[in-house]
């Protein structure tokens, strides 16, 4: 797995125990899962249809360094799932992992298309 995001935890992005809020890293990860569709589709139409279990493991801090990583799982006619784990980068303590988020190409009209895609590019 590729970790090609990296955030630097800071105050607005605590909740109230001191630790990173999920809703703030959940964002980042939809956020990573869409430009790596984006980049390996070759479309900007793209919409989150899916995400699995969401398994929190660590917490992070303010101050923390976390790494985003996505690989793809399966390519669909018009969707592509992904696997996302966010460690801490200096430890490599995995922080939360999601085993299947699935992206899907939309056209014009809103409804799914066909990206015509079945690798990793």
């Amino acid at each position: 797995m590729r970790f090609t995001t990296r955030k630097w935890i800071k105050p607005e992005d605590l909740n109230a125990n001191g630790t990173l809020f999920g809703g703030r890293i959940l964002q980042w990860i939809d956020e990573e899962a869409a430009l790596y569709t984006v980049m390996q589709l070759d479309n900007r139409k793209i919409v989150t249809k899916y995400m699995s279990e969401i398994d929190f493991k660590a917490s992070a801090k303010q101050g923390d360094v976390i790494e985003i990583g996505v690989e793809v799982v399966k390519f669909g006619k018009t969707s592509i799932t992904l696997y996302s784990e966010v460690r801490n980068m200096m430890t490599l303590e995995p922080i939360i992992t999601i085993s299947n988020i699935v992206m899907v190409t939309i056209g014009d009209h809103g409804k799914p298309v066909a990206h015509g895609k079945t690798k990793v590019q």
